[in-house]
């Protein structure tokens, strides 16, 4: 009888450190040994000439949600998580959203429900807070905290969800206190709210004044005074989907300062431009999302961003609204303006793909960093590590088997979300994952989906790395993770 349910033989496996040639032995759904000559084990893969990595964690998704204007996301929790097999990813950290006047804890309950029975990976849940009331802040934080749900995102923006500057200072206490980590949605309101009503007054209505109101400008303001409301409490800090330069540069001088700020990005702000909202009629609408993506120069600016390590984290911010449907983008019809579209684009899929194939394969990045980007920084931003983001003995095995040498050209039959639309339509891409595996079970092989709904399972995160007391400074470096972003 073999000792191993699964062997990986043959190819470079590859961490955020270093890549090792050696074969991977599985057990129970964990990695149990990493080495050479193993015996055969039930099943054997021969994965010669490819790249072993961990499988992705998509840390910023929004799966099977309503959005604040009351429209729901195209993805189930079965669409989005094969979506996100196919491309890769075997862990998602989707946001259980919080509306004015809701029960922190029933909406919670209300995300397992939609999730458990439908998701075929992993995941965990962010929370959005929206309405921090005393009894959120009192009680309902701090329990959900000690059960898992150990982050939370807030927005400065979005007339239903933006909390204003003393009630972050509240919600940053409770993460201090608690040892959680708070992500922002950084835009000022108030200029995105005056531009467009002055857009709207003078007939620019098209998708490219989407762009306008939402400068860049109300993006650095919002993300300088997030840094500074997080300073004054001592807590770390993520600023998503962070779109150019100037918010680049706020927490490129927060990180420079020692404070523990972390930035993330997104495929759209590397392979959108402003120039792509601006398209006949309203199909300008399909690349619409908050922030907006800027021009070319900003693109730059956000790849030197993740190749300077100002950026920790690349994720998708999939939030995928049709286009030519009823309840989607369009959903005001004739009546519809840049203000009336719901933001977002679609991205679950292509996230891993895209940045393998513009990031590593071009040179711009190491296969090492990718795998920090999208896998291991994730891990240890939100409480997973190192069950999860890694390949190491005692990890899940969690795997995906890249061919360096396929070329794919996208396509909207080629995907798996629930959309009429990909922004990326007709790029050609190199590299792509050809097996995946999730908890050492095969879920896809070379395109063939063979995960069934529900076997995806909840995970309650620990306390987050960076927010973790330790000796020394509050921002001291461990086991190799360096929060500043430097190296």
């Amino acid at each position: 009888m073999t000792d191993y349910d699964l062997v990986i033989r043959g190819g470079s496996v590859v961490s955020a450190t270093d890549v090792t040639e050696c074969d991977v032995a599985i057990k129970d759904g964990r990695i149990v040994a990493l080495g050479r000559d193993f015996a055969d084990g039930a099943d054997t893969i021969d994965a010669t000439g490819k790249w072993i990595l961990p499988g992705g964690i998509d840390s910023h998704c929004h799966i099977e949600q309503e959005s604040s204007m009351g429209v729901w996301t195209a993805d189930d929790f079965c669409s989005g998580t094969v979506a996100a097999a196919c491309g890769g990813t075997t862990t998602i950290i989707p946001f259980a959203a919080q509306y004015k006047g809701q029960s922190l804890r029933r909406v919670v309950q209300d995300y397992h429900a939609r999730a458990e029975a439908k998701a075929v990976i992993d995941y965990a849940f962010h929370l959005i807070i929206s309405d921090p009331t005393a009894a959120v802040l009192g009680q309902e934080l701090p329990a959900l905290i000690k059960d898992g749900y150990t982050s939370f995102k807030i927005y400065t923006t979005y007339e239903s969800l933006k909390l204003d500057d003393r009630q972050i200072l509240e919600v940053l206490a409770v993460a201090r206190r608690e040892g959680a980590m708070v992500m922002v949605h950084a835009e000022n309101h108030d200029i995105i709210a005056w531009l467009s009503e002055r857009l709207l007054a003078a007939g620019h209505a098209a998708p490219k004044y989407h762009g306008v109101a939402h400068a860049a400008v109300a993006e650095r303001e919002a993300t300088h005074r997030a840094i500074s409301l997080a300073e004054i409490v001592d807590v770390p800090l993520l600023i998503v989907h962070v779109s150019g330069h100037e918010a680049i540069e706020q927490i490129r001088w927060a990180q420079s300062k020692g404070l523990r700020v972390y930035g993330e990005t997104c495929p759209q702000y590397l392979f959108l431009t402003a120039a792509d909202m601006d398209q006949p009629g309203f199909a300008g609408a399909m690349c619409m999302c908050s922030p907006p993506p800027r021009d070319k120069a900003n693109q730059e600016a956000v790849w030197r961003g993740l190749q300077s390590r100002v950026f920790q984290v690349f994720s998708s911010d999939h939030a995928p609204y049709r286009y030519d449907d009823p309840e989607g983008k369009l959903r005001a019809g004739d009546r519809t303006t840049f203000k009336t579209v719901a933001n977002g684009v679609p991205g679950i899929e292509l996230r891993l793909p895209l940045l393998f194939s513009e990031g590593v394969m071009k040179g711009r990045i190491s296969m090492s960093h990718f795998v920090e980007l999208t896998a291991t920084n994730a891990a240890k931003l939100y409480g997973l590590y190192p069950r999860k983001g890694t390949i190491a003995v005692g990890a899940d095995a969690d795997i995906a088997i890249w061919d360096q040498s396929r070329e794919t050209t996208v396509t909207l039959d080629l995907l798996h979300e629930n959309m009429d639309y990909t922004p990326y339509e007709g790029m050609t891409l190199q590299g792509w994952p050809t097996t995946v595996i999730s908890r050492g079970e095969v879920i896809v092989d070379d395109g063939d989906v063979a995960a069934s709904r529900g076997r995806g399972q909840f995970l309650p995160c620990d306390l987050p790395e960076p927010a973790r007391p330790a000796a020394g400074p509050r921002w001291a470096a461990t086991d190799g993770f360096d929060p500043t972003g430097n190296r």
